[in-house]
């Protein structure tokens, strides 16, 4: 097997740390002792891994291209004769699939999502409505841009990892020389340094703000739903993409109305003698005033139904029903002269007030009777 490092992994001089590593790996697996019968194969893997220990190392290229030492280092470092077996976590990865130096890490991180709620009047759900929501967050730093440095800086290559982001030091084994690869404590493993951090986002490329969205919420949207705006949230650190936001609806209670799926319900109280002759009352809806019709001898608990005057349906076209239930009112404090009309109406109808029998109930009973079943 040839002496030249290189053309022992078989790369030109000019070969990228990258394409150094994909050279070790391949011949890694073709030499291994444990796949290779040749006779010689554990004296060519050591070989291979010695190649590969000096040329991964950018320190110890730099001094086998200038001084050719074999060794890759200065004098008095100590040999490879001990049987050098190349980096430990190499080996692992390539018959093992193990993670391996993957070059340095970015600096640039999305931002996180936002969540903020908003309380919305029951009408609003019924039609629909554009508001302007207040949000504070991240935006990016409008001084670097999200470039984290003063303008017109630039960050400098990490002297200690040389930009790899990471660094290898040889450790003594049973193995022989194995090669520990570690992030780089210098740099935090970016490769880089910015030395003239920007001063107005203290170098993180955002900064808090509150700003002011304009939010559709749409007609039918009802209580916990979530609307989403993406690119909305906290803008990433090192002009990375911001998050999303989500919206959640909040509705007030209505004093006249209740939500129930996409109905709306409303009690109407009416009077006994109204119920009793029949009358129209005005109900004030969200979509203006309504006439209703109550019929003679309408009863407590009746429901009249007023169609497409409830709530929009969210993802259909439509909307829902209106229902009146109506309350008939019994009076409580009557005059003489109205407790003697009340008498006499009862005689007309043969309904005494005192009677108990369940085929002539009095008016009176008949009334207490609805009152209880509401």
């Amino acid at each position: 097997m040839a002496t030249d490092y290189y053309e022992a992994l078989g790369v030109d001089r000019s070969a990228s740390t990258e394409e150094i590593k994909k050279a070790y790996r391949k011949k890694a697996r073709r030499l291994h002792p444990d796949v290779n019968e040749a006779a010689d194969a554990e004296e060519q893997f050591k070989q291979l891994g010695r190649a590969y220990e000096v040329l991964a190392d950018p320190q110890k290229r730099q001094n086998y291209d200038a001084t050719g030492d074999p060794d890759g280092r200065p004098a008095g470092f100590g040999g490879a004769g001990g049987g050098s077996f190349g980096g430990f976590s190499d080996i692992f990865e390539t018959f093992f699939g193990g993670g391996g130096a993957g070059g340095p890490a970015s600096r640039t991180r999305r931002g996180q999502d936002s969540l903020i709620r908003v309380r919305i009047d029951l009408r609003d759900a019924v039609f629909g409505i554009t508001k302007e929501v207040e949000v504070e967050t991240a935006v990016t730093c409008s001084d670097c841009e999200g470039t984290c440095m003063r303008p017109g800086s630039r960050p400098t290559t990490c002297p200690d990892c040389h930009g790899a982001g990471q660094t290898q030091r040889p450790m003594r084994s049973i193995l022989g020389t194995v090669i520990q690869t570690q992030t780089c404590a210098r740099c935090a493993g970016f490769g880089n340094i910015i030395e003239d951090p920007c001063q107005e986002c203290d170098g993180q490329g955002r900064v808090r703000e509150r700003k002011t969205l304009k939010v559709k919420i749409p007609a039918g949207v009802d209580r916990g739903n979530r609307i989403h705006l993406a690119g909305q949230g906290e803008a990433g650190i090192a002009g990375g993409p911001a998050g999303d936001l989500f919206i959640e609806v909040d509705i007030r209670p209505h004093s006249v109305f209740t939500r129930r799926g996409n109905d709306l319900h409303a009690t109407i109280t009416v009077p006994m003698t109204a119920a009793a002759l029949g009358t129209t009352v005005t109900l004030e809806s969200f979509d203006g005033q309504e006439k209703i019709e109550v019929k003679p001898g309408t009863q407590s608990g009746e429901v009249i139904t007023l169609r497409g005057k409830g709530v929009a349906h969210l993802r259909g076209m439509g909307r829902g029903d209106l229902k009146a239930h109506l309350k008939v009112e019994t009076p409580t404090r009557l005059t003489d002269k109205q407790k003697e009309l009340l008498r006499l109406l009862a005689e007309e109808r043969g309904e005494a007030p005192n009677e108990s029998s369940t085929e002539h109930k009095g008016v009176f009973a008949k009334l207490r009777e609805a009152w209880e079943s509401v």
